[in-house]
């Protein structure tokens, strides 16, 4: 497959003009100007924006349906829709809950991982909870939080068939320090829905916590005189996401973030449950009824429960609120990527990398979508 007459985003991530040539899953050349070969499928881009696919780490569902809900036919749901919006990979989310109910989970999504055949295919799950605190659960289930245990977390993972990636952590927990050196021998870790402080938060990132959930969501806010968790994320070299949905963050935060953290660590993320995609109404999440009103998630005492919209949305939101579209598309393909560790196979436009595309128009709509090679939409 040729795709011919690209404006696409190189790995340095600055647009220029060219060809790109897919082999199978790959990307096997990217060059000015490439003859397709005889009976080759040729794909015009017509000098549309060409990206590399989007990545979404943090996301619990979409359509009606949710990790939680242990429902494989659900996945197929979720997958297309997310394809369709030009996202090609992601990292089903799991809420706090018990644990035969993760383990069960976990199963599930690795029998769909592993039999898949078309869709946005999945990377490994993001564990979210259930070492959390009490204080600053947002719309997790308190009747499932608990203290780091690094053997209750070793059982999940073991019956996941391995493919958690991420797992969070309040660090100012009793546990949390010798869990996160344990812990982040096999997973990315990361900081979030805390009460802690800097020192806390300091102290994870020295002891191998290398990610932050939804920054300022779920965590004490940044003061003058008392940084926070957030002054610790802001002050380190870890990757942090952030809801850009133009709910969960003032567009001049996300400016000024963007700023601050740097276009190299800044992970957009949708945090999406299952009413993106949806009509308003009522939903549910781990367990919680969530009620959609507008684009606004919540529980009844109108805590934010995650989003309902999808990270292309939010990447064009990023876009509309004054951030270049280049750094907007970085922070929503190889930033993620490099989060869990995957940057070597995705998220940038790189021959030998993996042949996941998208074109969009001038209005950022998504034309077209490539997936390892093979044409979604």
């Amino acid at each position: 497959m040729l795709i011919k007459n690209c404006t696409y985003l190189n790995d340095e991530f600055v647009f220029q003009k060219g060809d790109i040539k897919i082999n199978n899953e790959r990307i096997e050349k990217i060059a000015p100007l490439i003859e397709a070969d005889e009976n080759e499928v040729v794909i015009d881009a017509e000098f549309n924006k060409v990206i590399p696919g989007l990545i979404d780490i943090h996301t619990h569902g979409s359509c009606g349906f949710d990790t939680c809900d242990n429902n494989y036919d659900g996945f197929k749901v979720i997958t297309r829709y997310m394809a369709e919006n030009g996202i090609t990979s992601y990292m089903p989310t799991t809420m706090t809950l018990s644990k035969d109910a993760l383990i069960s989970i976990m199963k599930t999504v690795k029998k769909f991982k592993d039999e898949q055949k078309e869709g946005c295919y999945i990377h490994g799950i993001n564990m979210e909870g259930p070492y959390f605190s009490m204080k600053k659960k947002g719309a997790q289930n308190g009747e499932y939080i608990m203290n780091p245990d690094f053997d209750h977390f070793m059982e999940i993972y073991e019956a996941s068939g391995k493919i958690i990636r991420i797992v969070g952590i309040a660090p100012e927990l009793p546990g949390a320090k010798e869990f996160i050196k344990k812990a982040s021998e096999f997973v990315t870790v990361s900081i979030g829905h805390t009460d802690g402080t800097y020192e806390s938060a300091k102290m994870a990132i020295d002891n191998g916590a290398t990610h932050c959930i939804h920054l300022y969501n779920a965590m004490p806010g940044y003061n003058h005189r008392d940084p926070s968790v957030v002054g610790a994320i802001i002050d380190s070299n870890v990757t942090t996401e952030l809801i850009c949905d133009g709910i969960h963050i003032n567009p001049v935060v996300i400016r000024n973030t963007l700023r601050a953290v740097g276009e190299d660590r800044l992970v957009l993320i949708s945090d999406s449950m299952k009413a993106c995609g949806m009509p308003e109404g009522m939903y549910d999440l781990g367990g919680q009824d969530v009620i959609l009103k507008g684009n606004h998630a919540t529980l009844k005492d109108g805590t934010l429960a995650g989003s309902a919209t999808n990270v292309k949305d939010c990447m064009k939101k990023v876009y509309e609120f004054g951030v270049p579209l280049e750094k907007a598309i970085k922070c929503a393909t190889i930033n993620p990527a490099k989060a869990i560790g995957v940057d070597d196979i995705c998220g940038s436009l790189t021959e030998g990398k993996n042949a996941d595309i998208v074109i969009l128009n001038n209005k950022l709509d998504v034309e077209k979508v490539i997936i390892k090679g093979k044409i979604f939409k």
